[in-house]
């Protein structure tokens, strides 16, 4: 009963993540945005671009590569998506000005996709065009299932044109086994996740041994292949699983990282660093952490208390 009632939890909070009323009423509100944004403060890099390049600065110094985002998605006016365009770009300028150990990460909704694909193509055609310049990886996020046909599609048109351009795919969804397939011809990183979004039963798969089954056979194949992997999760049986088949495959540092979202289970990344494996951090930053909040949370419905307590205190 009590997994039960963890599942119900995490079901609600994924779909509350996705409630646009919700998460405008917050953000106009200051004194409910600023207490709420006390539980955020937990997961995120700060507000501005400055203050999470600070907290970049100190991970690299601890010997951890970073990605950087600012956070966004659903942008409706074009003015808008060319802003988030605009510090996407300046993201990458600061990764070579300050010479920061950094990708950028980043979703199409919050550049366009949301109003129009021929936007969103252009604002993104210019994000990997100024970090090509510099060298720097532009790392495409997984969004809703609604839209993972023009992400693909997006990302497919602009790979060959950049080498820096890199994808998410979910590893819940049925359909990612043909995607996978597809994607895996290609030569970008392809970061691999459990999956967050709500949808529905029958074109997903449950949190449990069989995802956890999928997402290590999708891992095992790029490894095997040498294909340039993100393994995103903090499933620490999955984790030491993926150590195992590094060593199998004698897989050269440059080719995986282990990769975990600020501020969650860092201990466990801190323990694979220490063994030696390549490690990364995913710090984002911005006024719309609402639905990043309600994804973190749901990943684990008990840590509702702890952000209950970061509000209070």
């Amino acid at each position: 009963m009590d997994q039960d009632l963890l599942q119900m939890g995490a079901n609600a909070l994924r779909k509350a993540a996705l409630n646009n009323k919700t998460k405008e009423y917050i953000l106009s509100d200051t004194g409910l945005y600023h207490t709420i944004k006390k539980a955020a403060d937990r997961y995120i890099g700060g507000e501005t671009l400055d203050e999470t390049i600070l907290k970049v600065k100190d991970q690299n110094k601890n010997g951890f590569k970073c990605s950087m985002e600012f956070m966004g998605e659903n942008t409706l006016t074009e003015k808008k998506a060319n802003a988030a365009t605009n510090e996407f770009i300046q993201i990458a300028r600061e990764i070579k000005n300050q010479t920061l150990h950094s990708t950028v990460s980043l979703d199409l909704s919050h550049i366009g996709l949301a109003i129009s694909k021929d936007l969103c193509l252009s604002n993104l055609d210019s994000i990997l065009k100024e970090a090509k310049n510099y060298n720097t990886e532009v790392i495409i996020s997984a969004e809703g299932i609604e839209r993972t046909d023009d992400i693909i599609e997006m990302y497919k048109t602009t790979s060959k044109t950049y080498k820096n351009v890199s994808i998410t795919l979910q590893a819940y969804l049925h359909r990612t086994k043909d995607d996978f397939k597809d994607l895996i011809q290609e030569s970008g990183r392809i970061r691999m996740v459990k999956g967050a979004f709500e949808t529905p039963r029958h074109l997903s798969i449950p949190r449990g041994k069989e995802l956890d089954h999928m997402y290590l056979n999708y891992v095992d194949q790029l490894l095997s292949k040498n294909h340039k992997c993100s393994i995103a999760t903090h499933h620490n049986e999955i984790q030491q699983e993926v150590t195992k088949l590094i060593k199998k495959y004698k897989t050269n540092d440059d080719v995986y990282e282990f990769e975990s979202l600020y501020g969650i289970q860092t201990e466990q990344l801190i323990e694979l660093k220490k063994q030696g494996f390549s490690t990364k951090l995913y710090i984002v930053y911005g006024k719309e952490w609402y639905l990043y909040l309600c994804n973190r949370i749901a990943e684990y419905p008990l840590y509702l208390f702890r952000a209950l307590n970061d509000m209070v205190e």
